[in-house]
């Protein structure tokens, strides 16, 4: 299997490699927007932990007073222009992750060609000074003044190939030339970092279940002992989640994985459970279900060292140029 996608993968590399380089050397236009922009993305396909990254970054920027927007592309949603999000804008238009971010109560636009959307983003929000790219890393028709690379410790790479052999957008060369990576989760993977690339630590602490209908208290994994407890989860990790769950103690009946940005409707939420448990990306898309045995689990990113003060540094070193 790997000698037949050798070919494919070699094509996509040389397509990947040569459009970077179109854009550096000024054949393809790439634009600047007024304000510095930082991308949270990731080399590898698969969800890495960048959502609860950027939620952690703007909460740490607001306690600074630094004003924050976020564009991102919208996977999942049906947009055709760039779009605000709003707290009542549905999760089918815009995507679940810029809702969820839009929920942590900053300026979001979403839009296949980010410039246009921090352009709309900025006219709506003149104040904001930053904005972060939830993902976009390859996206460079948008200039930006930080890469920031989020890889899933547990999986790290992969097998180190490039899709459709592997699960890498790009080489891991690509990783010499970004500003700094997260590692989210335990690192259980061997990797060769360049020496100089800074390196930081996220952990998802997770907090307490809350219901998607808002008509009972928050609860503890242990007062749903005695319960049939499925768990759902449309993320890139689903394993990631449903090993949560079990590492806060709860005995879950089943699993089930579906697909990224999966889009869920009523029968989707088995009949046989006391209780389905999801992600709050996924609660964001299954409000309109509003299922009276629908909790969610909120978590938060903790990272060490200090992620949002490196990187106004950084900014700060680079204005002063």
């Amino acid at each position: 299997m790997t000698a037949l996608l050798a070919l494919p993968e070699g094509l996509f590399a040389l397509l990947a490699a040569s459009r970077r380089l179109l854009f550096r050397h000024g054949l393809l236009r790439s634009r600047k927007l007024p304000v510095p922009v930082v991308v949270i993305g990731n080399i590898n396909v698969g969800g890495v932990g960048k959502t609860p990254l950027t939620l952690a970054l703007l909460q740490a920027f607001a306690a600074r007073g630094v004003k924050v927007g976020v564009i991102s592309r919208g996977y999942g949603g049906s947009h055709q222009q760039p779009t605000v999000v709003g707290s009542d804008t549905p999760a089918s238009l815009v995507g679940d992750e810029p809702l969820l971010l839009a929920g942590a109560g900053a300026p979001v636009v979403v839009g296949r060609n980010r410039v246009a959307a921090g352009e709309l983003l900025l006219r709506h929000h003149p104040e904001v000074e930053l904005l972060l790219s939830d993902d976009g890393l390859q996206h460079y028709a948008m200039q930006r003044a930080l890469e920031i690379v989020v890889i899933d410790g547990e999986r790290g790479l992969g097998n180190g190939h490039l899709l459709p052999a592997g699960p890498l957008r790009e080489p891991a060369a690509r990783l010499a030339s970004v500003d700094a990576v997260v590692i989210n989760g335990e690192h259980r993977t061997a990797l060769d970092w360049p020496p100089q690339l800074p390196l930081f630590r996220q952990r998802l602490l997770p907090g307490t279940f809350q219901h998607l209908a808002g008509s009972q208290p928050p609860r503890q994994a242990a007062d749903f002992a005695g319960m049939k407890v499925v768990a759902m989860a449309g993320i890139g990790n689903p394993e990631r989640f449903f090993a949560t769950l079990r590492g806060l103690g709860l005995v879950l009946q089943r699993t089930i994985a579906l697909p990224d940005h999966h889009d869920f409707v009523t029968t989707d939420i088995p009949d046989d459970a006391d209780a389905v448990i999801v992600t709050s990306k996924d609660a964001v898309k299954l409000q309109c279900v509003n299922h009276a045995r629908l909790w969610f689990l909120p978590v938060t990113a903790q990272l060490e060292p200090d992620l949002a003060g490196w990187i106004l540094s950084r900014l700060k070193e680079f204005h002063g140029r």
